[in-house]
């Protein structure tokens, strides 16, 4: 009697582990499942957010083609994972239609329209913009989604745009530090920009162009600095000589 009720006791103890395995393993699946779903998230809302400030940012007609493939086959793995999101089998649709309608025409890293915000938010936003479109080239090219060719075509354009970007904003500051009288803030400037313009691999016309320009009016600004101080140091040594001349002056008789 003992030996059965051992042998039940045992054979439940077996079940409910074997039970808890089973849910145990469930769980993992399903948070497996979620952990993949949220990640998928991230890069369609990425996708999503960045043709949607398409307008306000250097994308070219490749880089598009490139952004509309991640955004179908974000939702695609999505469906696969979990296939109860409609909203994601409508968008694919239309997506698909968009892409099918798009033209592509190779990108000239050297050869596009610059315009730099007027606002420094602005200008913080195209950045980011500009980042986050070089993060994209380089996931896309570590899946193996795009060639070697188009990945290095496409970053060199937006490298060389941020570059502009960087350098022209640097330019704006050093203008307003100067109409606000501030050459050493405008000095500081013009240093770093003729450092990072010196560190450009490609020393093409915009560089060169741009580092003659920084150069000179840092000469400028330090000639003005030196005569300056030589003016300063020249009213002060005047202004010492006229207080030993009081000094050693005869005395007046009252």
């Amino acid at each position: 009697m003992y030996s059965i009720v051992i042998i039940l006791l045992a054979a439940l103890f077996v079940i409910a582990v074997i039970i808890n395995a089973i849910q145990q393993y469930k769980n993992n699946i399903e948070a497996e499942k979620r952990n993949e779903l949220n990640r998928l998230k991230i890069v369609i809302d990425e996708a999503e957010d960045t043709l949607l400030a398409a307008e306000y940012l250097p994308i070219s007609s490749v880089m598009k083609e490139i952004i509309y493939k991640r955004l179908i086959n974000g939702m695609s793995e999505a469906l696969k994972v979990s296939p109860g999101i409609p909203e994601y089998q409508k968008r694919i649709s239309e997506v698909q239609d968009i892409k099918a309608a798009h033209t592509v025409t190779p990108t000239d890293p050297n050869n596009f329209n610059f315009t730099l915000p007027d606002h420094e938010k602005q200008i913080i936003v195209l950045i980011q913009g500009i980042k986050r479109l070089r993060m994209i080239l380089r996931s896309e090219l570590q899946k193996g989604n795009i060639g070697n060719d188009i990945f290095s075509a496409e970053d060199k354009y937006l490298e060389r745009y941020q570059l502009m970007v960087n350098i022209e904003t640097l330019a704006k500051r050093i203008q307003s530090s100067l109409q606000a009288q501030m050459p050493g803030s405008a000095r500081q400037y013009l240093e770093k920009g003729i450092g990072a313009l010196k560190k450009q691999a490609s020393q093409d016309d915009y560089v060169i162009r741009r580092k003659a320009d920084f150069e000179n009016q840092l000469a400028n600004i330090q000639e003005a600095m030196r005569n300056a101080n030589q003016q300063d140091t020249e009213r002060r040594i005047e202004a010492d000589k006229d207080e030993l001349d009081e000094l050693f002056a005869p005395k007046k008789k009252w």
